[in-house]
């Protein structure tokens, strides 16, 4: 189980924390509305970097 309180990681977690409670991946990204792709792109950096890997960390500077 992960616990956050980040918000903008929240619902990263919520997912996997959902699969994992599941035991099923294919329901969880149906009913979290993810593709399962994502689903194992979150699970990668989740386990390469920990709950901060899930943070979104492009470097582009928004265009105002």
């Amino acid at each position: 189980m992960f616990y956050t309180s980040n918000p903008i990681i929240k619902h990263k977690a919520g997912l996997l924390n959902l699969a994992s409670q599941l035991q099923n991946v294919s329901k969880a990204c149906k009913i979290m509305g993810v593709s399962r792709e994502t689903f194992y792109r979150y699970q990668e950096l989740v386990e390469t970097d920990g709950l901060e890997g899930l943070i979104n960390r492009e470097g582009r500077v928004p265009n105002i």
